[in-house]
């Protein structure tokens, strides 16, 4: 069985969405933010202390965008995944891999500089800076996906899923009010999908303090 390490809200989300989409069975290992310091026997199964952490088939994997594209692969049958003859196919790897290394890094920068850090160690500038930076690099992904109902195929996948995490992380850091209107009409969209619904659920009702 898969085994998924996740903190409410937190990246990982994309992977327990992506296990929802597909019917997956999984077990969820519900953890405290950040868990390298609040969880700290969790370093002997994730010596890296970070979160996702999925165990499947006695593999380990760490990154989100990747356990997204290897849950796709690896259950082609539900459709979440891209073919490489299929013309979509370089938007699909495109937009799957932006969601985490252009829209959800700046996006962990502001939330460091603004609420991670002790008061002492905050920094409005910076964190203003990597607001800008997340909302132009949002601004030129929907510009790209103008005229698409999804990221690309014309069909939903996890491309969307790893996009879609960083609208609803953008929400949570309270910069829902700052998000272009077509960025908020398409995570509208996502939200309102059964398995979404379904993953916020088992976070939410596994929850840990």
């Amino acid at each position: 069985m898969i085994q998924l390490y996740h903190c409410e809200g937190a990246r990982s989300f994309r992977a327990l969405w992506m296990l929802e989409e597909l019917g997956a069975e999984y077990r969820l290992h519900m953890l405290p933010f950040p868990p390298r310091f609040r969880a700290p026997d969790y370093l002997e199964i994730n010596p890296l202390g970070t979160i996702p952490y999925m165990i499947v088939n006695g593999a380990a994997m760490s990154e989100s965008s990747a356990i997204a594209q290897y849950l796709a692969d690896t259950h082609w049958e539900a459709g979440l995944s891209v073919a490489p003859s299929d013309l979509a196919y370089a938007d699909y790897l495109n937009f799957l891999h932006m969601g985490e290394a252009t829209l959800t890094f700046p996006q962990t920068r502001y939330f460091r500089y603004t609420m991670l850090e002790p008061p002492e160690r905050r920094n409005p500038q910076v964190a203003e800076d990597y607001r800008r930076w997340f909302l132009k690099r949002l601004e030129a992904a929907m510009g790209m996906m103008r005229g698409r109902d999804h990221a690309c195929g014309g069909r939903f996948t996890a491309a969307d899923i790893s996009v879609g995490y960083a609208i609803k992380f953008a929400e949570a850091l309270g910069l829902g009010d700052d998000l272009p209107p077509a960025a908020t009409e398409y995570f509208r969209r996502l939200e309102a999908r059964p398995a979404y619904r379904r993953a916020v659920a088992a976070e939410r009702g596994n929850a840990v303090e």
